[in-house]
């Protein structure tokens, strides 16, 4: 039941000032490690200082990070990148800690985008079109729009709210782990990432993964003097098949509604550099999903263990191994612990706002940065914002504008009755 100081708090979310915002925030750039990822930094930090916060705004070292053994990989070329946090006044660790990204991956194919711009932040009716409007500047919005209506509402919290801005979480998490190694730490954190109406407690991992499979050249006319890495790299591709349908038998119940919580896919695949040549060489890259509570070490020992097994039993990779290499970005998985009331308090909020019962509760196949703050920060962590996962990372990407009302309205109940309310 909503309390009269949580009905005001709530009349003080400004719609159309949140909707503008998250205008904003889309028509910027940010793809990962771009020079508009870091000008989005500097504007976020603007405008939690605008809502009174402390805002600890600061250069990442990127040598230091990347130096430190649990330093989870990255795959954007970075020359630099800026953390943010606001706290709300106060001494004690922050009671909650609101967290989202603000980078966002590649646009992909103009044309796929309505007038070819991804950056339009057009409306249509009640929904609102752009790379990053699902995942997740919505949430940021969200975020923002919590700590003005507390500020509008003259609210001063008994312990802090902390929000949280951070870059690279789509190739990494570099931004998370910076600043959980700068010291920012709450009792509980939610990460406002596109959740389709569902409590996220748990995600699985995903491991970058890179096979180079050789080859022997030869001319086209002559190709049974060659060997071609396309062709050796089949039985390569239908051993990774079947490894998937091996470890996405008996998942855990938290993936009930998910066909294949731990997908193995291949992203790219290239070959050949002359059309009339045998290719000597195939390089494919793709990623490896990671069992909950898998140790990441495990994962990669599957693949390559299935990989040196197709290798074994074939004439040309049994002297010429497959390579088995993992760049980029390294996300293990992570789980808020069964129980924690985290979860019962945000699904009450979520109740309270929308009158349509608590969400469900799941696991998302996708890697994060909840186990960042899990693993690294001891922060207890979930995931809870708008927008349906299935737009993210998509063309025409779109968000619904009363979820994300919604969202912050629902936040705004969590904090109050998270952090009290100074009398």
């Amino acid at each position: 039941m909503i309390s009269p100081l949580e009905a005001r708090v709530l009349a003080a979310i400004d719609d159309a000032e949140t909707i503008n915002l998250l205008t904003e925030l889309v028509r910027v750039p940010s793809v990962t490690a771009a020079d508009a990822e870091s000008d989005l930094q500097h504007r976020c930090a603007r405008l939690l200082t605008e809502a009174g916060l402390d805002v600890d705004l600061w250069q990442l070292d990127l040598d230091t990070l990347r130096a430190d053994p649990r330093f989870p990989g990255s795959e954007a070329p970075r020359t630099e990148g800026y953390g943010v946090v606001g706290v709300t006044p106060g001494e004690e660790e922050p009671a909650v800690v609101l967290q989202g990204h603000v980078d966002v991956v590649p646009t992909g194919d103009l044309d796929k985008w309505d007038e070819r711009d991804p950056w339009s932040a057009r409306i249509t009716g009640s929904t609102l079109h752009g790379r990053g409007a699902c995942d997740m500047k919505a949430g940021v919005a969200a975020n923002i729009a919590v700590v003005h209506a507390l500020r509008r509402a003259g609210i001063k919290l008994a312990r802090p709210l902390a929000v949280h801005c951070v870059v690279s979480e789509e190739d990494g998490g570099l931004g998370a782990f910076a600043t959980m190694l700068r010291g920012h730490r709450g009792e509980v954190a939610v990460i406002t990432e596109p959740t389709s109406g569902r409590v996220i407690t748990a995600n699985a991992g995903a491991l970058t993964f890179e096979l180079g499979v050789p080859g022997r050249a030869a001319h086209g006319s002559t190709r049974f003097e060659g060997v071609s890495a396309f062709e050796v790299f089949l039985p390569v591709y239908e051993a990774i098949v079947r490894l998937e349908a091996e470890r996405n038998r008996d998942p855990d119940p938290l993936f009930r509604d998910n066909p294949v919580p731990y997908p193995i896919s291949v992203g790219t695949v290239r070959t050949g550099d002359w059309a009339s040549s045998v290719p000597d060489l195939l390089v494919a890259e793709g990623r490896l999903g990671v069992k909950l509570d898998e140790d990441p070490a495990a994962a990669r020992a599957a693949l390559e263990n299935r990989v040196a097994e197709v290798c074994a039993g074939h004439p040309w990779l049994r002297d010429n191994p497959v390579r088995v290499s993992w760049p980029g970005g390294q996300f293990a998985s992570g789980r808020l612990p069964d129980g924690h009331a985290l979860t019962e308090q945000i699904r009450g909020a979520v109740a309270d706002i929308t009158g349509a019962g608590a969400p469900p509760v799941s696991a998302a196949p996708y890697g994060s940065d909840l186990r960042l703050y899990l693993d690294v920060g001891g922060i207890p962590s979930l995931h809870y914002g708008p927008g349906d996962v299935r737009f993210a990372h998509a063309p025409r990407e779109q968000v619904d504008l009363p979820e994300v009302l919604d969202v912050a309205r629902a936040l705004v109940l969590l904090v109050l009755r998270r952090c009290g309310v100074r009398r």
